[in-house]
C-alpha cells in the first residue's frame, strides 16, 4: 500500500469555500456496522464454537493471538468487504474491528492469520462443519416437520499450480469443484474438491451423514434430497428408497425419455401448430436405466413454442401431482445457485489462492461462516422488513458499511454513527431484535 506523505490536499471548491482534506481525523471506521455481525455471533455462538473444536497446537506461552479472535478478525472482515488477508496489515488496527473481536489492542497480523491458514487439517474442516449443523438445529425452538436439502456444485477457478488442480472440460478451465449442500437459505455443507471428479462424488457420504444427524435430532422430520442431473444416481436413489428419504432430482435428457414422453410432445406439437401459441403440458411414465434396479416414477415437463420441442424431466419417490411436483417443489432448487452466487461474488469463496489443499478448504469455510452471520442478520434481524430478502452485498452496503467515530476508554466503547445514515430505523430494529435474550 502506497504511503501518504502529504499532510493535506485541496478539492475544488464549494461555494466559495474552500475545500481540504486530510488523514488526521483520529478514531474513524467506515465498518460502523460490524456491531451487527457481532450480535449475530453472540447470539449464534459461532465462531466461539468453531474455536472451541479446533485444535491449538502453539505452545500457550507464546501466544498472542486466541483461535476466537483471529476467526471473528478474518470472518467479519469477510462479511465486511475485505478479501485478502494483506487487508489486514491496516485493518488491524481498526477500532470497530477489534471491538467486535473482543480485543483492545491490535488485531492479527497478515504474516499471523497466514501462519492460522496453513495449520488448517481435515479435522478442522470436519469440526466447522459440524459446528454449522449443530448451529443449525440449535437455532429451532421445535422439530420442523420436512427439511429439504439441496445439493449443487459450483467451479472455482484455481489461481496457479495448486494441490488438486485439474482440467474440467465442462466449465473450460481448471478449477476445483465444490460441493454444498443448502436447507432453504441455511448453509450445511461446504465442501472443496478436485475437479476431476464425477459431480456426485461424495454426496452420497455427506447425505448420510446429514440424515443421521438431523434425525438423531428430530426422529420423525421427513427428508428430502433435491438436486439437479449431476445427483441423479441410482445407488443415491436406492439408499433414499431404503432409508426414508424422499427424492426429486432431474435426470439427464436421453433419447428414451423422449420416446416414452412422445405423446405429449406430439399433443403439445399440435396445439402450438394450431393456436400459435406456447404449449406447456404435464405426464408421467415409469422408467429404468440400464443401472437402475427398478423403474421409478418419472414427471415430463414438456413444452413446444416457436424453437420447437423443449421438454424436462425429474424423477421422484414422492406422491402428488405432477404439475405441483415440478413447478412448486423442484424448481424452486433454483433459489440455491443464489444463495451460491452470494457466497461467490459477495463473500469470495473462490478466493481459494493457497498453494496447500487444505488451507483453501478452511478459506471455502470461512466464507461460509460469514454467510452464515449475514444470514442469521437476514433470518432474525431483517425479518418483515424491505431487506427481508436482501442478499449479502445489499446487506454490507446499507448496514455493515457505515462512517463511524469511535471513542474508548478504560470504561466505555462508544460508536458515533453517521447521522445521514439512510437505514438508521433499520438497524436499530436489526440490533434490537439480535440481542441475545
Amino acid at each position: 500500500m502506497t504511503d501518504c506523505t502529504s499532510l493535506s490536499f485541496d478539492f475544488p471548491a464549494c461555494r466559495k469555500r474552500r475545500v481540504a482534506a486530510d488523514f488526521s481525523g483520529g478514531e474513524i471506521t467506515s465498518n460502523g456496522g460490524v456491531l451487527l455481525l457481532r450480535q449475530a455471533d453472540r447470539l449464534s455462538g459461532l465462531t466461539a464454537c468453531v474455536a472451541r473444536r479446533l485444535i491449538d497446537a502453539r505452545q500457550r506461552g507464546k501466544v498472542e493471538h486466541d483461535f476466537a479472535a483471529m476467526l471473528r478478525q478474518r470472518v467479519f472482515a469477510l462479511a465486511l468487504g475485505y478479501e485478502d488477508v494483506n487487508d489486514h496489515a491496516e485493518l488491524r488496527h481498526d477500532l470497530a474491528l477489534q471491538t467486535a473481536a473482543e480485543r483492545d489492542r491490535a488485531l492479527a497480523s497478515p504474516s499471523t492469520l497466514s501462519r492460522f491458514e496453513n495449520a488448517a487439517g481435515r479435522a478442522w474442516a470436519w469440526s466447522i462443519h459440524g459446528a454449522l449443523v449443530e448451529g443449525f438445529i440449535a437455532s429451532h425452538s421445535e422439530a420442523p416437520e420436512e427439511l429439504i436439502l439441496d445439493f449443487d456444485t459450483t467451479d472455482d477457478a484455481v489461481h496457479g499450480r495448486q494441490e488438486g488442480r485439474f482440467f474440467h472440460g465442462y466449465y473450460d478451465h481448471y478449477c476445483f469443484l465444490p460441493l454444498y449442500v443448502f436447507r432453504g437459505e441455511r448453509l450445511l455443507v461446504s465442501y472443496l474438491r478436485p475437479s476431476k471428479i464425477d459431480g456426485a462424488k461424495h454426496a452420497w457420504a455427506i447425505l448420510a451423514l446429514l440424515v443421521k444427524k438431523l434425525r438423531h435430532a428430530w426422529p420423525e422430520v421427513r427428508i428430502v434430497f433435491r438436486g439437479d442431473s449431476g445427483f441423479c444416481r441410482h445407488k443415491m436413489l436406492d439408499w433414499c428408497d431404503s432409508h426414508g428419504v424422499g427424492t426429486i432430482v432431474g435426470p439427464a435428457k436421453n433419447a428414451r425419455l423422449n420416446d416414452l414422453a412422445a405423446p405429449w410432445m406430439e399433443m403439445a406439437a399440435q396445439g402450438f401448430a394450431g393456436t400459435g401459441l406456447k404449449q406447456r403440458l404435464f405426464g408421467e411414465f415409469a422408467y429404468a436405466a440400464g443401472t437402475w434396479k427398478r423403474t421409478r416414477r418419472v414427471i415430463a415437463r414438456i413444452e413446444h413454442g416457436p424453437k420447437g420441442a423443449n421438454p424436462r424431466y425429474i424423477v421422484t419417490n414422492l406422491e402428488g401431482e405432477a404439475q405441483e411436483l415440478y413447478e412448486t417443489l423442484y424448481c424452486a432448487r433454483g433459489d440455491m445457485e443464489n444463495r451460491i452466487k452470494e457466497q461467490q461474488l459477495d463473500l469470495f469463496a473462490d478466493r481459494t489462492s493457497c498453494h496447500r489443499w487444505w488451507p483453501n478448504q478452511f478459506r471455502l469455510l470461512l466464507s461460509s461462516l460469514a454467510y452464515t452471520l449475514l444470514e442469521t442478520i437476514r433470518r432474525i434481524g431483517l425479518k418483515g422488513t424491505e431487506r427481508a430478502r436482501a442478499q449479502a452485498g445489499t446487506i454490507r452496503l446499507k448496514l455493515l458499511k457505515i462512517g463511524a467515530v469511535i471513542l474508548r476508554n478504560s470504561r466505555r466503547v462508544r460508536f458515533h454513527l453517521s447521522s445521514a445514515c439512510p437505514d438508521k430505523a433499520l438497524f436499530m430494529l436489526a440490533a434490537e431484535r439480535l440481542t441475545p435474550g
